[in-house]
């Protein structure tokens, strides 16, 4: 057998094996094989005053937001019709039940929904004491500089800005960005 010969063999035989590793790779992840984690939300750090919540809530009350002086408030943007939505939600109303008493507020802003289906998808899933603020038109979303659902804002006790997330959160994102927050 010729040297050109071999060179060509080894690489095919190489090009074989890289391929199929790479089949095989996939294959195990569409079966719930190992595969590549879901990145998390894309997050940063955020600074200055935070922008004014004001509103009607999803029950038809004024939403006071003198209620959120010297607390930890998570301004979080939703929709009934956003699936990472309803996942993210009972994560957000675990947390106020957790840090309510140690000075968390936790406020949604409904953008650009039908309040019916708003309510209806909060009774569903059982968290239904979380304030939401109806934005049917999504200024107020847009005030905050939301650009999408789920986005979460996370204000100290002085009004200031201190993170943002785009993307369900978790309650280990919680834990890291704001738990620090409830000690200070």
């Amino acid at each position: 057998m010729s040297r050109g010969r071999i060179v060509a063999a080894l690489l095919a035989a190489a090009a074989v094996t890289a391929l199929g590793v790479t089949l095989a790779s996939g294959i195990g992840a569409a079966s719930g094989g190992p595969a590549t984690p879901a990145p998390g939300p894309v997050t940063q750090a955020r600074s200055g005053a935070a922008p004014p919540l004001a509103g009607t809530t999803l029950a038809g009350a004024r939403f006071d937001p003198a209620a959120l002086r010297g607390k930890v408030v998570l301004v979080n943007v939703w929709a009934s019709w956003c699936d990472p939505c309803r996942q993210e939600l009972p994560v957000l109303a675990a947390a106020q039940r957790r840090w309510a008493s140690h000075g968390l507020a936790v406020v949604g802003i409904d953008i650009r929904d039908n309040a019916e289906s708003a309510r209806a998808l909060l009774t569903d899933l059982g968290v239904q004491d979380l304030h939401s603020i109806a934005d049917t038109q999504g200024t107020t979303a847009v005030a905050w500089g939301a650009r999408g659902v789920p986005e979460t804002f996370v204000v100290d006790r002085s009004g200031q800005m201190r993170w943002w997330a785009q993307g369900a959160v978790d309650a280990a994102w919680l834990e890291q960005r704001v738990g620090p927050l409830m000690s200070s």
